[in-house]
């Protein structure tokens, strides 16, 4: 029904991802090289026709759009008046750092984790404070002793969780949800839940909203969503923060507006509410594509290439790699994978000190890439292999 194996060319169309030399298979940043959902693009296209892109309003539509989608496929309750229009997540992260924290305190991070978190804290003059998660036999989890004591430092202010956690592919279960709210209820920290992810769950594998965990996770909580990675839309550049808290959602709406990240752009809305309308199937067709690509992986690597192993394939379309086994500085392995193969993938290092010893690497690609992809991983672990004994 939707050909995900179709290859389209993304060269000279100002794209981030594909910027690259000729040569060079990118398969890096977090954006997907599949067309969007035919409903959204007709939406697009019914716009453009219209001729005239003048200022736009957030109108009744895209709130019942993000109604209906969490209730649907999510089977959770959103309230209009919780919801606050942003230009994107990251934005979104930024204003309620500079709005609801001060210079100089802890912002409080999981990692390894998304690389953006770090410049929207120390940009911002704040600091910091990364809680590694614990890693041991291939599974990650918290270690709920070292994270209590972050929270209860006086200058930890605000926490960011990723929810499914980027870049380690990890679906948090209710109970680690309700752990983490009821510690940040304790220790007066507000907790903003990225949640970006959470449509790009494996088939049959579902994410705890983390709003609806319990008392003290809705009353304490900015959730962060958007259809922008489930459906390819980040140059759309669309958000949604829901906040059932009424003080807090004023003073993160004021940080918004202060920041004027909080006016949708002409294509924004009329995107939004065809993704979430109309655009089920398709991602159900789209997420069964992603768990052939990483089950590919996985079986390539396991047979191929046992340098390196898939952490986890429960969530999002990026694989994170373990080289423990891979011989030499796993840094300057990303620097010789892309120089000698063209293959442009992400050294773990990017998401913080834990993430040293991975790597990152995008599968939402036709086929035919993903094989291209790890046949030129092969060729450069096994001549760096040579060259590092």
């Amino acid at each position: 029904m939707y050909d995900f194996d179709e290859l389209v060319d993304r060269r000279e169309s100002y794209s981030l991802k594909w910027d690259v030399a000729k040569r060079e298979l990118p398969m890096w940043v977090a954006d997907m090289d599949f067309k969007t959902a035919p409903e959204i693009r007709a939406a697009i296209e019914k716009r453009a026709i219209h001729g005239i892109f003048g200022y736009t309003i957030v109108p009744d539509a895209w709130y019942e759009a993000y109604q209906f989608w969490w209730k649907e496929f999510h089977n959770a309750e959103i309230r209009k008046d919780w919801m606050v229009y942003s230009s994107g997540v990251i934005p979104a992260v930024s204003s309620a750092v500079r709005k609801l924290t001060t210079p100089g305190e802890n912002v409080l991070i999981l990692t390894p984790v998304y690389g953006m978190f770090f410049n929207s804290i120390i940009n911002n003059g704040r600091n910091a404070l990364e809680c590694p998660l614990h890693y041991q036999e291939n599974v990650y989890s918290i270690d709920f002793e070292k994270l209590e004591q972050c929270l209860a430092d006086p200058q930890t202010a605000m926490m960011l969780l990723c929810n499914p956690h980027n870049p380690v592919g990890k679906v948090w279960d209710r109970d680690t949800l309700a752990r983490i709210g009821d510690l940040c209820a304790k220790y007066h920290v507000i907790v903003v839940s990225d949640e970006i992810h959470c449509d790009l769950t494996a088939p049959g594998k579902e994410y705890v909203p983390f709003v609806n965990v319990s008392e003290n996770c809705r009353q304490n909580s900015i959730s962060l969503l958007a259809p922008t990675k489930a459906f390819n839309l980040a140059g759309l550049q669309t958000a949604a923060a829901v906040v059932p808290n009424p003080v807090l959602r004023h003073r993160l709406w004021r940080g918004i507006n202060t920041d004027e990240v909080g006016e949708p752009n002409a294509f924004a809305i009329d995107a939004t509410i065809a993704a979430f309308r109309e655009g089920r199937l398709w991602l159900e067709a789209l997420r069964e594509y992603i768990q052939e690509n990483k089950k590919y992986v996985c079986h390539f690597l396991d047979s191929e290439l046992k340098q390196m192993r898939v952490v986890s394939v429960d969530a999002t379309y990026l694989l994170w790699l373990d080289c423990e086994r891979l011989a030499g500085s796993v840094s300057r392995f990303v620097d010789y994978l892309r120089e000698s193969t063209g293959l442009y993938i992400m050294d773990g290092k990017e998401y913080g000190q834990a993430g040293t010893g991975f790597l990152r690497m995008n599968v939402a690609c036709p086929r035919s890439l993903v094989q291209d992809g790890m046949e030129r991983l092969k060729t450069a672990v096994l001549q760096y292999d040579i060259i590092s004994r």
